[in-house]
């Protein structure tokens, strides 16, 4: 018998370590191959390792809880094929995060979708899936109303791959259990550590127990406030020529690109012109050094239903055309709702972009996205009243109006910096071309 190394996968180039979550399986269980041995944690998302191979786990080496770096030996297999050798598993492509909010509300699907593409988690009862389960359902045609229905015999109810093969094999015969009835606590993912609801001896109150996501954004959170020392700048964009300009011109883009267009690239699209005018906003900070970015990578923070969140990166945006970012845009967020974002979809961002308009918020002063030094957040674009000045003298005069937020780390963006800044993004709303061509 060979003697498998099982080891912690990389999962992005700058991720060095993960958490162990939980182990599927223990000492003397059989596993086959692709099966899921355990599940483990980064600071951004939850993953799978599976079976590189057939066999029987003989040792664990590490409990749950423990940290581990990535290269690290994590377990044996003893295999009957082949001679000894060390197995990295690939860590599933996909990224099991809960279903994302999109950037902006207006952030839709493809007109045409993959035929039966099946979600990580049912929309019904969060019930979660894993890639190779969704793989196989969608090789045999298996709906997600039938994969609902299958009792699972994994962990916590968990459908695995001999449960679906087993139904794909008894289709006709065999009768489906009733699906899991929706439970009315917090929705959380199945990957991670479960919430456990407190209720008080009166039951005024309820104490939630944070889940692992929110306990590290907490962390992050806090952690970016005793770092930067944080000013938050504001102005007040007539964005009237872009909204018609798009209004006019949304129909046509799509029948040419096939992308929807939504704002968000139009933000972005400002947000790198004005990099490119002021680049040491750019940056981030090593000490007492600064550290000047030439890539410019914007990242999009969206919201979970669980309240947490996440960042996809626009990577190199300013090497993008408005068709290109609106196609990059709409990819990352059909990716993050149906959970397919890679590690590196989340790493390398140097500036964010935040829509607290989404939620119907005039604007908002963000938290640093660390190590990054600037934040900007986007307001609800509203009709006002507003004086224009005409060569008759001064009118008014109903406009789309909204609000822009910046929050910039004041050890190396000062506020010259960062209200010049600000003002140039939107110089460049306002003064959007309405004759421009798609």
């Amino acid at each position: 018998m060979a003697k498998i190394e099982l080891l912690m996968p990389k999962m992005g180039e700058s991720i060095i370590e993960a958490t162990i979550l939980k182990w599927l399986k223990k000492p003397g269980d059989t596993v086959e191959n692709d099966e899921t041995i355990l599940e483990v944690a980064t600071d951004k998302v939850d993953s799978e390792i599976p079976s590189p191979t057939n066999g029987v786990i003989s040792e664990i080496l590490f409990n749950e809880g423990d940290v581990v770096p990535i290269g690290s030996v994590i377990a044996y297999i003893q295999s009957q094929n082949g001679a000894a050798v060390s197995a990295s598993p690939a860590v599933a492509s996909t990224i099991e995060i809960e279903n994302a909010i999109p950037f902006t509300q207006e952030l839709k699907q493809p007109d045409i979708q993959q035929k039966n593409d099946i979600p990580a988690s049912s929309g019904d009862n969060s019930r979660f899936y894993s890639p190779l389960v969704r793989s196989i359902a969608q090789e045999e045609n298996v709906t997600l109303d039938e994969l609902d229905q299958i009792q699972g015999s994994g962990s916590g109810g968990r459908v695995n791959k001999k449960d679906i093969l087993e139904f794909v094999k008894n289709r006709s015969q065999v009768p489906l259990s009733s699906p899991p009835q929706q439970k009315p606590s917090v929705q959380t993912n199945v990957t991670a550590p479960s919430q456990h609801i407190f209720s008080s001896t009166s039951g005024n109150t309820e104490i939630i127990e944070m889940d692992r996501m929110r306990k590290l954004i907490a962390d992050h959170m806090v952690m970016s406030k005793q770092t930067s020392p944080h000013v938050t700048s504001f102005v007040e964009p007539d964005v009237t020529n872009l909204v018609k300009w798009r209004e006019q011109n949304k129909g046509a883009f799509k029948q040419k690109y096939g992308e929807n267009l939504t704002f968000t690239p139009l933000f972005i699209e400002a947000v790198v012109r004005a990099i490119k005018d002021f680049p040491l906003v750019n940056v981030s900070v090593d000490g007492q050094k600064i550290i000047v970015k030439k890539d410019i990578n914007v990242g999009m923070a969206a919201a979970l239903p669980s309240g947490n969140l996440i960042v996809p990166v626009v990577k190199n945006a300013d090497m993008l055309s408005l068709a290109g970012l609106a196609k990059t845009v709409n990819d990352l967020a059909l990716r993050a709702r149906n959970n397919k974002l890679k590690p590196e979809d989340i790493q390398d961002g140097t500036f964010t972009l935040t829509n607290v308009g989404t939620f119907g918020n005039l604007m908002g002063t963000p938290i640093i996205n660390q190590p990054q030094v600037a934040i900007l957040a986007t307001g609800v674009i509203v009709k006002k009243p507003a004086v224009l000045e005409t060569e008759y003298g001064d009118i008014i005069a109903i406009r789309q109006k909204m609000y822009l937020s910046m929050s910039y780390d004041h050890r190396v963006v000062d506020g010259a910096l960062g209200g010049a800044f600000i003002k140039r993004v939107s110089d460049y709303l306002e003064n959007f071309d309405i004759n421009r061509t798609i």
